[in-house]
C-alpha cells in the first residue's frame, strides 16, 4: 500500500523501518516516530536511504514535535478563552 501513496505516515517506534523500497519516488514521508539509538541521539522510523527517494520527509527530531507544541498551545489559548466567555 505505501508504495501506492502519495502521503506515508510511520509512527512505529521502530528505528529504520520504512526503507526506500516502501515509498514510491516522490513521495512525502511525515516520520512521527521516535527512538534513541545506541549513540544516545533521537531517531526515527525512516531509513537513511528514504531521504534520497522522496520529496519531503519530516526530520527527527525537530519536524512534527515543534507543530505538535504549537497546536496544543493554540488549543490552550482557545480553551480559556471560552472558558472565559470571550
Amino acid at each position: 500500500h505505501t508504495l501506492r501513496a502519495d502521503v506515508v505516515v510511520t509512527a512505529t517506534g521502530v528505528p529504520g523501518l520504512l526503507t526506500d523500497g516502501h515509498i514510491r519516488a516522490g513521495a512525502v514521508v511525515v516520520d512521527v516516530g521516535l527512538n534513541r539509538g545506541s549513540d544516545g541521539k533521537l531517531h526515527g522510523d525512516c531509513a537513511e536511504s528514504v531521504w534520497s527517494k522522496a520529496a519531503w520527509v519530516t526530520p527527527v527530531p525537530g519536524g512534527v514535535g515543534p507543530m505538535t507544541i504549537a497546536v496544543l498551545l493554540q488549543n490552550t489559548v482557545r480553551s480559556f478563552k471560552r472558558r472565559m466567555g470571550a
